[in-house]
C-alpha cells in the first residue's frame, strides 16, 4: 500500500514542467486571488465582520506576492541550471499553492454556512471553477493540484452537509464528493500521462545526447539555411558555430561533387519528403577534404508540412583510400610539396614474408615516418599508398624549403631509416627506402611516381622529379606515333627483311646471312629495328613482325645456297602460337631446316626456362642450329649458355668494335673464345668494321665475322609482304 502511495505522490518534475506551471499560475493569480474575492465579498460583508474579511483578503494577497517572489527565484535558477535550488523553491511554491487552497476552502466554508441559501449556488460555482481551473493552470504539478483541490473541496462539502435541510441537499453533497473524486482521477491520469511523456522525452534527450556525441548533426530551414550545428560539426568543418548559423549549407560543399547529386538529394527530401542517404565529400574551412556518410530527413508538422531538415553524418574519411585523400589534398592545394617513399625490394619482401608480417612492417614504418623525418615542413600525416609506398604532402606556402634544403632533409631521413630497427615478436627487421620529391602545381603526383620508378631503375636513393611526367608524356607520344607507323607499315606490307653476310674467317667467303628486319615509313625512309622494335614489344604488333621475318627468311632460303640466321626473342618462344608457326615452317621446309639458325639473346629475361629448353630440343631435331646473340653483355652466365646447347656464340659488338684499342675487351674476347673452343662451340664476331679488327679477331681464333668490312645489310630478293 505504501509503495502505491509513494508511486502516486512521487516527486519528479522536469524543468520544462516547472516553467509551464509557474508561468500559468502567475497569469491566473490576479483573477483568482483578487478579482473573484472582491466580487464574493459583496455577498459576505452583511454577515461578517469586515475585519475578518479584510484579514482573509490580506492573507490571500500576501500568498500571491510570495508566489510571485518564489516563481522569480525559480526562473532565475532555471536559467543558470541550479537544480538543487530549483527543487527547493518549487517545493516551497507547491506549499504556497496548498495554503492558497486552504484559504479558499475557508472562504467557501464560511460563505456557504453564513450566507443566505440563495447564494450557495454561487459559492458552489466558485468551487467548480477553482478545481477545474487548477487542472488547466497547474495541472503539470500533480502535488500542487491534489492539495489545492482537497483543501478547496473538503471544506465546501462539509459546509453543504452542515447546512443540508433535507435529503436533496445531502444528495447534492454526495454529488460534490463524486465530482471531487472524478476531478482527482482526471488529475491522476494526467499525472500518469505526463510521467509517460516525460519518460519518452528523457529517452529522446538521451538519444539526442548519444547522437550529438557520436554523429555530426545539423539542422536547416526549408531554404537550406543552417539553424543548428553540434560540436562535432564545428570540429570537423573547422568553423565556429556563429560562422555557420544563418549560412547556406553549401558553405562546406566540395567543388568536386557534381551538382546533380544535390539536385537528387533536394528532390528526395523536399519533393518526395523522404529520407536521403549517401556519401558526401565536404571541404573544411582550411581547405582539407573530409568524407561523411549522411542521412538527411525532412521534419514534418502535424499537417504534413516540412518544418525543417535534420542531417546526421558520420566521418568516414579514415576508410576512404589514402591515395584518394592525397589526390583531394593536391587538388585543393594547387601549389604543394610532395614526397614519395618506396620500400626497396618490396617484391622480394612479399615473397619472403607472409602477408600479415609484411602489413605489420609497413604499418610500423608508416606510423614512424613523421618521427624519422626532420621537421622542416611540419608534415601532419602520412598517406599509405600500398605496395610499400608512402607519401607526405604540404601546401607550398607552409613549406618554403628550397630544393637543397629538401634534399638535405631527405638525406637525414634516409640516415635515420638506416638506423631504424623494427622489432616484431623478438625478431628485428631493417628496411631501406628510396625517395622521390617535387614541388609545383602541374602533375605533381605523376612526377614523383615516375621519380620512384627512375630511382628503382637507376639505383638512386633520392630523385628530384620535377617535370619528369612531361618527358614521360613526350616519350609516350613518340611511342604512339611509332605504333601508328608500325600499324600502317604492316597494313601496307612495308615490313621488309635485309640480310647481312657472315663470312668464314679463313676463306672470307660468305657462309650465311643474318635476317634483319626493316620498316619503310610513309616518306620512304628505311628505319632500323632500334627505332621501332622495343615499342613493338610493348604493343601487340611484335609477333606480327616475327611472322613477316620468318616468311621472308624462308623465301630467301629457297633462293640462296647459304644459311640464314633468324633472331627470336623470349616473347616469340614463349608464345604458343608462334612456336606452332615455327614448327609448321620447319615441317613444310624440312629440306631447308638444316640451313636455319635461330639466334637467342643472351641478356634477355626468360619467364619460363623449361619452355625455351623444350623448344630448342624440338627444333634441333630438324637440324636447326642455335646461336647465342650478343654474348658478353651484362653478366654472362656460362652455365645458362651450356644449358641452351648452342652451336654458335655471337660475341657482342661492344667488345669487338674497340678491340684494336682496348686491351680489356681483347682479354674478355680471348676468354670467351677459349671457353667456346673447349665446349666445341663456334664463334662469330659482330661489328667487324675494318681489316685491322678482322686480323685481330682472326688471330684470336674466332671462326666467323659479320660487319661492314664484309657487307652492309641489303635486300637479297624482293621480300616485302
Amino acid at each position: 500500500m505504501y509503495a502505491i502511495f509513494k508511486n502516486v505522490f512521487k516527486y519528479n518534475y522536469s524543468n520544462e514542467q516547472i516553467k509551464v506551471v509557474i508561468s500559468n499560475a502567475l497569469l491566473s493569480s490576479i483573477t483568482v486571488n483578487v478579482l473573484i474575492p472582491l466580487f464574493a465579498l459583496l455577498f459576505l460583508h452583511e454577515n461578517f465582520n469586515d475585519i475578518y474579511i479584510l484579514a482573509w483578503l490580506f492573507a490571500n494577497i500576501i500568498l500571491s506576492v510570495f508566489k510571485v517572489i518564489v516563481s522569480k527565484k525559480i526562473e532565475k535558477y532555471l536559467r543558470i541550471g541550479k537544480a538543487r535550488y530549483i527543487d527547493f523553491y518549487f517545493k516551497y511554491y507547491i506549499f504556497i499553492i496548498a495554503l492558497s487552497g486552504l484559504l479558499w476552502g475557508l472562504f467557501l466554508f464560511f460563505g456557504i454556512v453564513y450566507s443566505d441559501e440563495i447564494y450557495r449556488f454561487f459559492f458552489l460555482t466558485i468551487m467548480f471553477a477553482l478545481t477545474s481551473g487548477s487542472i488547466v493552470t497547474i495541472g503539470l504539478a500533480f502535488h500542487a493540484v491534489f492539495l489545492f483541490i482537497i483543501f478547496v473541496s473538503i471544506p465546501t462539502i462539509v459546509a453543504f452537509l452542515i447546512t443540508a435541510s433535507d435529503f436533496l441537499h445531502i444528495g447534492e453533497s454526495l454529488l460534490m464528493v463524486s465530482y471531487v473524486l472524478v476531478i482527482l482521477g482526471v488529475v491522476y491520469k494526467n499525472k500518469k500521462l505526463i510521467l509517460k511523456n516525460k519518460e519518452q522525452l528523457d529517452l529522446l534527450n538521451q538519444y539526442h545526447e548519444v547522437a550529438n556525441k557520436s554523429a555530426i548533426v545539423s539542422k536547416t530551414d526549408t531554404r537550406g539555411i543552417i539553424i543548428y550545428v553540434n560540436d562535432n560539426f564545428c570540429e570537423i568543418s573547422g568553423y565556429k558555430e556563429y560562422e555557420l548559423i544563418g549560412k547556406n549549407h553549401n558553405i562546406v560543399r566540395h567543388p568536386d561533387v557534381p551538382k546533380f547529386i544535390f539536385k537528387q538529394m533536394w528532390n528526395r527530401i523536399k519533393v518526395e519528403r523522404k529520407t536521403w542517404q549517401g556519401i558526401i565529400k565536404n571541404r573544411a574551412k582550411n581547405g582539407d577534404t573530409y568524407y561523411v556518410s549522411a542521412t538527411i530527413s525532412p521534419i514534418l508538422d502535424s499537417d504534413g508540412n516540412i518544418k525543417e531538415f535534420i542531417a546526421l553524418r558520420h566521418n568516414i574519411t579514415s576508410i576512404i583510400s589514402d591515395k584518394k585523400q592525397l589526390f583531394d589534398y593536391l587538388s585543393v592545394n594547387k601549389l604543394a610539396v610532395l614526397i614519395m617513399f618506396q620500400i626497396e625490394d618490396y617484391d622480394i619482401l612479399e615473397k619472403f614474408y607472409d602477408k600479415n608480417t609484411l602489413e605489420t612492417l609497413e604499418k610500423n614504418f608508416g606510423d614512424n615516418i613523421l618521427y624519422l623525418i626532420p621537421d622542416y615542413c611540419s608534415f601532419q600525416r602520412v598517406y599509405f599508398l600500398g605496395n610499400g609506398q608512402f607519401a607526405l604532402a604540404k601546401d607550398r606556402r607552409s613549406c618554403q624549403a628550397s630544393q637543397a634544403e629538401l634534399e638535405n632533409m631527405l638525406l637525414e631521413f634516409l640516415n635515420n631509416v638506416k638506423n631504424y630497427i623494427i622489432k616484431l615478436d623478438d625478431i628485428e627487421y631493417d628496411i631501406s627506402v628510396i625517395c622521390s620529391y617535387s614541388y609545383g602545381a602541374i602533375q605533381l603526383y605523376e612526377d614523383v611516381k615516375i621519380g620512384i620508378e627512375k630511382a628503382l631503375r637507376e639505383k638512386k636513393e633520392i630523385v628530384y622529379a620535377d617535370s619528369l611526367s612531361m618527358f614521360e608524356q613526350e616519350d609516350a607520344h613518340k611511342n604512339i606515333k611509332t605504333l601508328k607507323t608500325l600499324k600502317t607499315a604492316l597494313e601496307d606490307k612495308k615490313i621488309v627483311s635485309y640480310f647481312q653476310p657472315i663470312v668464314d674467317n679463313q676463306t672470307k667467303k660468305i657462309v650465311k646471312y643474318e635476317s634483319l628486319v626493316r620498316l619503310i615509313n610513309g616518306d620512304g625512309r628505311v628505319l632500323s629495328p632500334y627505332e621501332f622494335l622495343d615499342v613493338a614489344k610493348k604493343g601487340k604488333y611484335y609477333l606480327y613482325i616475327t611472322k613477316v621475318v620468318l616468311e621472308n627468311s624462308f623465301k630467301v632460303l629457297r633462293e640462296v645456297d647459304e644459311s640464314i640466321s633468324i633472331n627470336l626473342s623470349a616473347i616469340d618462344i614463349e608464345s604458343y602460337e608462334m612456336r606452332k608457326l615455327i614448327i609448321r615452317y620447319l615441317l613444310q621446309h624440312k629440306e631447308l631446316a638444316s640451313r636455319v639458325t635461330f639466334e637467342l639473346l643472351e641478356s634477355e629475361e626468360v619467364k619460363d626456362v623449361d619452355v625455351v629448353f623444350n623448344f630448342i630440343k624440338k627444333v634441333k631435331k630438324f637440324g636447326v642450329k642455335i646461336a647465342i646473340d650478343d654474348f658478353g653483355t651484362g653478366y654472362s652466365n656460362f652455365e645458362k649458355i651450356l644449358q641452351y646447347e648452342p652451336d654458335y656464340i655471337k660475341i657482342d659488338g661492344s667488345l669487338i668494335k674497340n678491340i684494336n684499342h682496348n686491351g680489356l675487351s681483347k682479354n674478355i674476347v680471348e676468354t670467351i673464345v677459349d671457353f667456346a673452343k673447349k665446349q666445341d662451340i663456334e664463334t662469330i664476331a659482330e661489328y667487324v668494321e675494318n681489316d685491322e679488327i678482322y686480323e685481330i679477331i682472326k688471330s684470336l681464333g674466332i671462326d666467323y665475322s659479320q660487319g661492314y668490312a664484309f657487307g652492309r645489310p641489303q635486300k637479297l630478293i624482293s621480300t616485302a609482304i
